[in-house]
């Protein structure tokens, strides 16, 4: 357990990117609130994905961890929920069946709703030509997107409100992945209607029909698929970034069996490259929880920093505890990886590397659209995977921002989403996200790497 820790000692270290509540009392009501409901995962579950991540960092699985860049109440629907779920579940599917290696399954859902701003406030000018200046959008749990006083104001109830949603989110995953959903007997229904446009949806009804032939296969040699757990259901978590920390607080429970604190919020947390400076709120709170961490890393990370930073976070060195999510650009990956690699390898932090190809590669078009060329995502990935061939190291996941929906906000993928195309279907909350069947597409240059890096590892073995 951390030392001289409590789940408010972060309150004693500087925090950025917090909102700013005008009313303590209310704010209050709403931390004791949250402090009495139940958790919404245990802490056991925890521990269990801890205990997978170690074996990913290992270099024996693959780590797919996707989508929304931010949750909203407004989009929260149970299609919606299934749809990126099933996405995940493809993507999945291809990567273990083409790489020959287990894949965990994390969400970004079911809490990721709060987002980091650059200044607390937003000035935009009215019909009547003024300057109205209103608090920043800092996310569904802390206000609303659209742009007036009562909707702008930093409301402490939307953390209850966020917690429902999370709540009734959690309950549809855990039935969907133990309650015969996630069957790989099921897999050809995974296919959302609206891919048929897509060639990767051919694709990836071959990758099913070979998943069939082999299940046909078990069943002729007396091997019953039915009884094999593994073939029912799968193992889904979920995760977000600990930016609120009112919420992560009020969430944050000591486990019965171990004495040790849990952020009983989401199974895994993650720390923000705008909230990971040494001697930060986040990464103070980070350092106590029981949790396995997640922590984005920059061009502007220095390793002797993220050295110190791993020290303070995971000063026992136990695998699973803390992956890093590499987010440099396209252009910048295969420069600027390398020496944060070298340095962790060099003094044996056991930590599992993740590529998020989604932040260093937003531009705005020329329709105005902020968007995500969906070949630069590719080319980050590609450089990540480069890189950790080059040194040795594990390529061992990819954190992107994805949507089972229909959308039109990352020009490109096979689809061909066009800058003009954009406005058909914009709908974020914040940044542009992959849509289905970019992330089938994806999910296949990604099979295509771990393939490359099966073969090469067998080579070495043998």
């Amino acid at each position: 357990m951390a030392q001289n820790w409590q789940p408010d000692s972060w309150k004693a270290h500087e925090a950025r990117h917090l909102p700013s509540y005008d009313d303590a009392a209310e704010l209050a009501a709403a931390e004791a609130t949250l402090s009495a409901y139940p958790p919404l995962v245990f802490a056991g579950e925890a521990r269990a994905l801890k205990k997978d991540l170690a074996e990913v960092a290992a270099g024996d699985g693959f780590l797919l961890q996707g989508g929304d860049c931010a949750e909203s109440f407004a989009e929260f629907h149970p299609n919606n929920i299934r749809d990126t779920f099933r996405v995940l579940l493809q993507m999945a599917v291809v990567m273990t069946f083409a790489g020959k290696l287990p894949v965990v399954k994390v969400g970004r859902m079911a809490g990721q709703f709060a987002k980091p701003r650059s200044s607390d406030t937003e000035t935009q000018t009215d019909s009547d030509g003024r300057d109205v200046t209103l608090p920043s959008y800092f996310g569904d749990n802390v206000n609303g997107i659209e742009f007036d006083a009562a909707t702008r104001r930093n409301d402490p109830q939307r953390m209850v409100r966020a917690y429902s949603q999370a709540a009734a989110t959690l309950n549809l995953l855990r039935a969907f992945a133990g309650g015969g959903y996630a069957n790989l007997r099921q897999v050809h229904q995974w296919t959302l209607d609206f891919m048929g446009r897509s060639p990767w949806a051919d694709k990836f009804g071959e990758t099913a029909d070979r998943i069939g032939e082999a299940l046909d296969f078990m069943e002729a040699c007396g091997v019953d698929p039915a009884t094999v757990p593994q073939l029912q259901g799968t193992s889904f978590y979920t995760s977000h970034e600990a930016l609120l920390l009112p919420y992560e607080q009020a969430m944050t429970r000591r486990d019965s069996l171990t004495g040790e604190w849990y952020d009983c919020s989401a199974h895994m947390v993650w720390i923000g490259d705008r909230t990971r400076f040494d001697g930060s709120a986040h990464i103070e709170f980070a350092r106590g929880i029981g949790n396995p961490l997640g922590m984005k890393c920059g061009p502007n990370l220095a390793p002797d920093a993220l050295l110190k930073l791993l020290d303070t976070l995971n000063p026992a060195r136990e695998p699973g505890r803390i992956t890093l999510i590499s987010r440099f650009g396209h252009d910048k990956v295969e420069a600027g990886l390398p020496k944060l690699v070298q340095a962790v390898k060099r003094e044996g932090h056991p930590v599992l590397w993740s590529c998020d190809p989604m932040h260093g590669n937003v531009v705005k078009s020329d329709s105005g659209y902020k968007t995500r060329p969906f070949d630069r995502i590719l080319s980050e990935v590609k450089g990540f995977f480069a890189v950790h061939r080059a040194e040795g190291t594990h390529a061992g996941g990819v954190h992107i921002e994805m949507t089972g929906q229909d959308v039109t906000e990352c020009v490109g993928g096979a689809v061909a989403i066009t800058d003009a195309a954009l406005g058909d279907r914009y709908h974020t909350h914040c940044d542009p996200r992959l849509n289905a069947a970019q992330s089938l597409e994806l999910a296949f240059l990604l099979a295509e790497q771990l393939r490359a890096e099966t073969v090469d590892r067998r080579a070495d073995a043998a």
